[in-house]
């Protein structure tokens, strides 16, 4: 390939990377209606029994507590992070033997 055109590759590469990441979706902290400043009764009265029922688990000084949610699957991102990670090292092996044999 001659060397004239590898900044051209570059630039394609970084403007295709850039458009692709044009798409990712964003989290919006924004709402769109506004928020119920009253809470119901019946909500309220179900967070004190929950809240009084459990005095051995961990909870703040004022006396609430975070909602347990669970937990999301992580594997997806540590499977592509790490094929990633390679990715990138096998890139740098390889520039270094071109590097190094004169290529």
């Amino acid at each position: 390939m001659s060397s004239a055109r590898r900044p051209l590759l570059t630039a394609t590469a970084a403007g295709t990377l850039l458009g692709a990441l044009w798409f990712v979706p964003n989290a919006n902290a924004s709402q769109d209606a506004p928020a119920r400043a009253d809470a119901t009764p019946q909500a309220t009265t179900q967070a004190r029994a929950a809240n009084t029922s459990t005095e051995d688990s961990p909870a703040g000084a004022d006396g609430v507590r975070l909602a347990d949610t669970g937990s999301f699957d992580t594997t997806p991102y540590v499977i592509g992070g790490t094929t990633l990670l390679a990715l990138g090292a096998g890139f740098v092996v390889y520039s270094v033997r071109r590097e190094r044999l004169g290529m």
